[in-house]
């Protein structure tokens, strides 16, 4: 236990310094629309390159960033970062979907504590010229419980602003149904525990089929996140999924490689 809290301990001592070092990067993950088969929006995740480590795994600094309040700065960074690529791309249109495409970014908990999230956004889109209709921004049920409420009026302001919303690793909280229903939110987000098992486990193709159902039934655009097979991609399509990310399709991309994919086809091999 010492260990593991001096380890703790020195991952916030180094990831503090790290991120005025500029040591954050942004990567994004290719989100594949199942009826055309083109890659058609991308979700932003941060990355830390360690000048000792090399790339630190989130699974490792993310917590450590929630519990020391770090996750603002890495939050409003995110934030930046994908609104400037967002703008990027759209100047830029050679090779990419001229229709439906976004880049999402994860909000936490603590940015919607902040009381500061609606103001970051609409100066992320304003400093940047980013089009608001290109942002989403995803949230878990976790947050939500946080505040209810407040959430709910947050959300509804940004979407005011032309920003979407995506209820993420949907499934895995205490109120799924009762939020699906009150919360304003355009995309449905089907956590990655019910996809890998699809294929081998009808109680888990069965559940992952009604969310799609009920996802579809109160107009959101679904996705599903964690795929890795072909197999998996075939059910997905056959349940009525929209959108489908994870490792089948790429794993998340510099910049640079994402820009290359961008409106690329990943046709079914299966």
């Amino acid at each position: 236990m010492n260990a593991a809290a001096l380890r703790r301990l020195e991952i916030e001592q180094r990831l503090r310094g790290g991120i005025p070092r500029g040591e954050l990067e942004v990567h994004y993950q290719p989100k594949l629309d199942l009826r055309t088969q083109r890659v058609a929006g991308f979700e932003a995740l941060v990355r830390w390159r360690d000048p000792e480590r090399g790339l630190v795994s989130p699974g490792e600094f993310i917590p450590v960033a929630e519990q020391s309040g770090l996750i603002l700065a890495i939050g409003q960074f995110v934030l930046e970062q994908a609104c400037r690529q967002i703008a990027r791309w759209e100047q830029d249109r050679n090779g990419s979907p001229g229709g439906f495409w976004r880049v999402s970014v994860n909000v936490s908990a603590r940015q919607f504590e902040s009381g500061d999230l609606v103001d970051a956004v609409r100066r992320a889109l304003a400093e940047t010229g980013a089009r608001a209709e290109r942002l989403e921004l995803e949230i878990t049920e976790s947050t939500v419980m946080h505040d209810e409420k407040a959430v709910i009026a947050t959300l509804a302001q940004l979407r005011a602003l032309g920003v979407a919303v995506s209820l993420d690793d949907f499934g895995t909280g205490y109120s799924s149904l009762s939020y699906l229903r009150s919360l304003p939110v355009d995309t449905l987000k089907i956590d990655m525990a019910f996809v890998r098992n699809i294929a081998n486990s009808e109680e888990d193709a069965a559940l992952t089929a009604a969310i799609v159902s009920m996802g579809k039934a109160r107009g959101l655009r679904v996705i599903a996140e964690g795929v890795e097979t072909p197999e998996q991609r075939r059910l997905l399509t056959e349940f009525g999924c929209d959108e489908i990310q994870g490792f089948l399709i790429a794993a998340a991309l510099p910049a640079d490689q994402a820009t290359a994919v961008r409106g690329a086809e990943f046709a079914d091999e299966s």
